[in-house]
């Protein structure tokens, strides 16, 4: 059993959108800080944006700031990356994150291709 998975990765075209889902199995995710990360070829692992268990304020990286937003459903045991405006650039292997005192939980990734 995958603890994390992400879906709703694909093709898009430049200024498209795309929305990732987490959904976590086997355990309960409110209490998780969740962040989500991206993997370029050749490049390194880069954090696109978090969101504590109680933080009303999430994290975002300059480059996918105003166009990106991290929520979660505690109820669904979710969370969701919700992607606008994409560019060629946010091209990448989108994982997902959650962290809790000594839990460090990752998904498998999921393909995001920005291309026309």
């Amino acid at each position: 059993q995958v603890p994390l998975v992400e879906s709703g990765g694909g093709l898009v075209q430049p200024g498209g959108s795309l929305r990732l889902s987490c959904a976590a199995s086997g355990f309960t995710l409110d209490s998780y800080a969740i962040g989500w990360f991206r993997q370029a070829p050749g490049k390194e692992r880069e954090g696109v944006s978090c969101i504590h268990s109680r933080d009303a304020s999430p994290y975002y990286a300059d480059s996918v700031k105003g166009r990106f937003t991290i929520s979660r459903d505690n109820g669904k045991d979710t969370a969701y990356l919700q992607m606008n405006s994409l560019k060629p650039e946010d091209t990448a292997v989108y994982y997902c994150n959650a962290r809790y005192r000594n839990d460090d939980i990752w998904g498998q990734g999921t393909q995001v291709t920005v291309s026309s």
